[in-house]
């Protein structure tokens, strides 16, 4: 669907065989070249995390234009901006985007309600698929394979990546 102004939004996550995204504020896996494909992935863009998730990094991520959502209204950070609602987050990435060259996208960093919450607005996945099935509370939403399409898959060492695209029904959003 892209934002109102028609940047790209892309979803990137790290996600176990069983769903599992996280718990709380932790990752239940340690996989370097990950986090790494993470950085390379988002780099440059503008970058939605959760509340909960910008806790869990415990700063502002370098070379990324921080959009942090929350539903507290006296929740504020340093180095990041501060969106209440979904389309004030998109409407803000749009101003923060406004006037860049075209290949700087949204990028959505989690957590799972965040990834849910914009799921409508993203037209690519980038998917880590972590062989484990760790417990934990928070979990991407499912990829329904009516509306996504499987375009690329990429071994890595520990996990593979696969990019998703949306696919548009004739008229309408898919």
């Amino acid at each position: 669907m892209s934002t109102p102004a028609g940047r790209m939004v892309t979803a990137v996550a790290a996600v176990a065989e069983n769903g599992v995204i996280g718990d709380g504020e932790n990752i239940p896996w340690h996989l370097p070249a990950d986090f790494a494909h993470f950085k390379a992935t988002t780099m440059g863009h503008v970058l939605i995390l959760g509340r909960t998730t910008h806790e869990g990094i415990g700063r502002p991520l370098p070379g990324r234009e921080t959009i942090v959502l929350t539903r507290d209204p006296d929740w504020s950070a340093e180095g990041v901006h501060v969106a209440h609602d979904v389309l004030s987050a998109l409407k803000l990435a749009d101003e923060l985007l406004a006037g860049s060259p075209d290949e700087r996208q949204v990028m959505v960093g989690g957590g799972g309600h965040v990834y849910a919450a914009l799921m409508p607005y993203t037209d690519e996945q980038v998917i880590s698929e972590i062989p484990v099935s760790p417990e934990g509370q928070t979990r991407y939403p499912e990829i329904n394979r009516r509306r996504w399409r499987e375009v690329r898959r990429e071994p890595r060492e520990g996990f593979t990546v696969v990019w998703w695209e949306r696919v548009f029904a004739c008229g309408g959003v898919g």
